[in-house]
């Protein structure tokens, strides 16, 4: 440790035999220092103590007990996989920076959920990859990057052993055990470093993974390889494993050589990097001996001193790596009980769900519709992006605590699997009286009436409740006399299956229809309306049967009759993102909706203005939709909490009537 600069306070938590490497190599740290230990169990706790003495002020205790010292500047976390995402998050709301021995958590949407809490708190969040700092992996990769054998092609990493039983947390799925997520992440990671380096970036993720295995009688992976593809046609072959042994090593291949690592994750005494070049003589690099938990000890405290970001193992790379992870493990067919479609999955801290308790950015702000007794919330969820119910967990939670109330989901998303997902939500955590459902079916080809009650059914029943709030059709059918689709929604509306309803990619002039047989029938008719509606005017539709708003005659119409309209794709399929330039025609479907000379005077002016608000064009976008005269809830489809927390950001844009005419081109001042 260095005698000059202020020592970093160390508290282990989970004094196991991986916190004893830990503990054995911190000393050798530049300023870190050991000072407390927290265990479920207090002997475990006082046993590891005695064994590395701690330094002033010494608490050894249970986890909270030493999460609540303000003599503790970070913790190191090593209990068993599941233990990890709990006690980080408890750990950064307590001020402590966090590193977390990988895997960081089980799958990638607890992942996703630490991440997230990680950046709110201003506090480091580290997965543990010790190796990643260890001079050998460093210089490799500098090898990598600077061409030493020519162009990547192809990465060989293993990481298996035996251990000669089926005993112990490796093969219990409460644990996430078995050798994927325990040093199958090893091998993976080494792929995507490399394949970073090559790219001269952190990390690469992959394009592709196709994995094979054997789950044991315990169920977890006992045996388990996967063929990976990378950005810049590399290829990796990985192999991992707890009941069968395969040499620890890993080989790069390039065009012009190869790098062979006999040693890349023990890390023991001297290491040798060997280094072979076509018509060269081999080279044996030696690297001396290092302490990389030292390392990657220092990496945390220098960020937490700095600008809060460890370069080589970012939070973005530790979600891809979790991502890549989750498709190794569906690939052969593993999904723990405990992160199941049909689990009891909590929050990420174990903490009841709180409406509006995280505000990160705008506050969300409400609306009211006809017929719905509950705030509205004025975004949307999109409910057909969720890979999971781990996942769609953390999306959700995480909506839900910003003050999201309202939720989209339709009869054909993914098949009814995302109602699924989405039912279960709401019954885990007890909000189906505080949130607002809107349900829809009736897609083309099944837009009847008949249609429309069998899926309403089977969309209740998959998300196991007796009533949407809001109802709408998918889609018109204009060989329907539009008295029929009104006549069955009324049906089901006075027998308490939705509380109001409309259409989605109906026409003005289908709705007036509609409303105008519902006055003379004494029936209740449209008060939502979902069409495409944006800041870009679309000079066609993205689907076939798809409707737009975007054109004057469909805005004066809304303004006039005062319906509620639900935008799908205000941020017109990306064109405010950065990804519309008029000579970039890569995106067929981009061009054919939005580019126009106008459209790309809409961005400009969109940037103008994010550039005076300090905020992006697609805020600027979001924000011309939520200004309208007439009022709008627009969806939104995130698929990542990081994106969901930018889709906000144009709550807090305030725009004038001047503003949304010189956006929408129906002036040349403001």
């Amino acid at each position: 440790m260095s005698t000059t600069s202020t020592p970093f306070r160390w508290a282990v938590l989970g004094p196991g035999s991986i916190a004893r490497r830990f503990a054995t190599q911190l000393p050798s740290s530049q300023d870190g220092v050991l000072v407390a230990v927290g265990s479920s169990s207090t002997e475990r706790a006082r046993t590891f103590a005695e064994e590395f003495p701690l330094q002033e002020p010494g608490i050894i205790g249970g986890y909270e007990e030493v999460l609540a010292s303000d003599q503790v500047d970070a913790v190191y976390i090593s209990t068993v996989h599941t233990g990890h995402a709990r006690l980080a998050a408890a750990a950064l709301d307590a001020g402590k920076h966090v590193l977390c021995e990988k895997p960081m958590t089980p799958n990638s949407g607890t992942t996703m959920a630490l991440n997230d809490l990680a950046a709110r708190s201003g506090k480091v969040l580290l997965e543990a990859y010790m190796y990643r700092f260890h001079p050998q992996t460093v210089r490799v990769l500098e090898l990598v990057a600077d061409g030493a054998i020519g162009e990547v092609t192809h990465v060989d990493a293993s990481f298996a052993f035996d251990t000669g039983g089926r005993s112990g947390r490796l093969f219990e799925t409460a644990t996430a055990g078995g050798g994927i997520l325990d040093v199958g992440c090893y091998p993976l990671s080494f792929a995507r470093f490399v394949a970073g380096a090559a790219q001269r970036t952190a990390f690469a993720d992959p394009t592709a993974l196709r994995g094979s295995g054997t789950i044991g009688e315990t169920g977890v992976d006992e045996w388990a390889s996967a063929e990976v593809t990378l950005p810049g046609d590399i290829t990796a072959s990985l192999r991992t494993g707890v009941r069968l042994a395969d040499p620890q090593t890993a080989t790069i291949t390039g065009s012009r050589g190869v790098i062979r690592l006999d040693d890349p994750w023990g890390l023991g005494e001297k290491q040798v990097i060997e280094l072979d070049v076509v018509g060269e003589q081999p080279q044996r690099i030696e690297i001396p001996s290092a302490a990389p938990y030292a390392l990657e000890a220092d990496a945390l405290a220098r960020a937490a001193r700095g600008d809060g970001v460890v370069p080589e193992v970012t939070l973005e790379n530790s979600l891809g790596q979790a991502r890549a992870l989750d498709l190794w493990r569906e690939q052969i067919g593993l999904r723990y009980p405990f992160e199941a479609d049909d689990a009891d999955i909590p929050t990420l801290t174990g903490a009841p769900l709180v409406a509006g308790s995280v505000q990160s950015g705008p506050a969300m702000t409400y609306g009211s519709i006809p017929g719905v007794d509950k705030k509205v919330s004025r975004l949307v969820m999109g409910c057909d992006n969720q890979m999971n119910l781990a996942h769609a967990s953390a999306m959700f939670d995480a909506f839900y605590e910003i003050g999201g109330t309202t939720f989209d989901t339709a009869y054909i998303y993914g098949g009814g699997y995302v109602e699924r997902l989405f039912g279960k939500w709401v019954r885990n955590r007890g909000v189906r009286d505080d949130v607002v459902v809107i349900t829809k079916g009736a897609h083309t080809p099944h837009c009847d009436p008949e249609s429309i009650t069998r899926q309403l059914e089977e969309s209740l029943d998959r998300q196991g409740t007796d009533h949407a709030d809001l109802y709408m059709m998918h889609r018109d059918n204009l060989e329907v006399p539009v008295g029929e689709f009104v006549d069955v929604m009324d049906e089901h509306l006075r027998a308490g299956r939705f509380r109001a309803y409309g259409g989605s990619n109906w026409t003005p002039e289908r709705v007036d229809e509609a409303n105008d047989y519902a006055r003379r029938n004494g029936r209740t008719g449209f008060t939502i309306l979902s069409n495409h509606f944006g800041l870009a005017q679309a000079l066609d539709v993205p689907w076939a049967g798809c409707v737009h708003a975007t054109d004057p005659d469909s805005k004066a119409w809304l303004q006039e009759r005062g319906i509620a309209l639900l935008p799908w794709s205000s941020q017109a399929r990306g064109f405010f993102t950065g990804r519309a330039h008029p000579d970039d025609l890569s995106d067929p479907e981009l061009v054919r909706c939005y580019y126009s000379e106008e459209n790309f005077e809409r961005l400009a002016r969109a940037r103008t203005l994010g550039e005076e608000h300090g905020v992006p064009a697609t805020a600027i976008a979001l924000a011309f939709v939520l200004h309208q005269k007439f009022p709008t809830f627009p969806l939104f489809g995130p698929r990542s909490i990081a994106e969901m927390r930018s889709s906000t950001l144009g709550l807090g844009v305030e725009l004038t009537q001047a503003d949304l005419d010189w956006l929408d081109l129906a002036s040349e001042t403001r």
